[in-house]
């Protein structure tokens, strides 16, 4: 089973980004994780859905997995970010096994890196697969290698791992709750603030060009 998330960003960038657009698509599971989709749904279908980050999935399958003596891997991030999320998951879900493997950091893996990364993941055989790659690029390398990869459950939660590690701060709950954590974010993390700037406008066209016509594909 694969799990994805798509928010006002990664929507503008699957527009031009096909690969990107086709891993989204086919998914087994497409959270909505920005509220600027949830918005998207309730202009366009009328639905009332709920955003749902990577960090509340991860939450939520390591609860399970805890209760259930699974094992969890984690691909991807530096070896300091995974010595830390070791040392912290490891104190909290006593029950879960954990695995994990840093892969190269380069922009495009080599078929050695990828038959290493896959390797490390099937000789540990998780439950869950987790992967921090940061998008697109980690949605990518899933679609191609998914029937390569022996676990049950691949979910792409990119910046989670840094969360995970407490190298960097979620935003408090309040935030959340008011529905302004991409805010806190902006503030927080200098690359997302200029993320924003270019795709909330792009992003905000779109969905005004959707709602008045919608016979356009979504």
């Amino acid at each position: 089973m694969i799990i994805n998330t798509i928010n006002a960003h990664s929507y503008i960038v699957a527009k031009e980004d096909i690969e990107f657009k086709k891993a989204l698509e086919e998914s087994d599971i497409l959270l909505p994780d920005g509220e600027g989709i949830v918005f998207l749904i309730k202009k366009l279908k009328g639905k009332k859905i709920k955003k749902i980050a990577g960090a509340d999935i991860h939450d939520k399958f390591l609860e399970q997995a805890n209760s259930e003596n699974l094992k969890c891997f984690y691909l991807g991030s530096s070896q300091k970010t995974l010595d830390l999320m070791k040392l912290n998951l490891s104190e909290k879900y006593t029950n879960i096994k954990f695995g994990f493997f840093s892969p190269p950091f380069k922009k495009v893996f080599s078929d050695i890196d990828t038959d290493s990364m896959i390797q490390k993941v099937n000789e540990f055989e998780p439950d869950i697969l987790f992967i921090g790659m940061t998008a697109p690029k980690q949605e990518k390398w899933v679609h191609k290698n998914k029937n390569l990869l022996n676990a049950k459950a691949i979910c792409s939660i990119g910046a989670v791992f840094d969360f995970i590690a407490k190298t960097k701060k979620r935003a408090p709950k309040w935030i959340i709750d008011i529905k302004l954590e991409w805010l806190y974010r902006s503030f927080t993390e200098f690359r997302l603030a200029r993320r924003y700037l270019y795709s909330t406008p792009l992003f905000i066209i779109e969905m005004y060009m959707l709602k008045y016509f919608k016979n356009k594909k979504i």
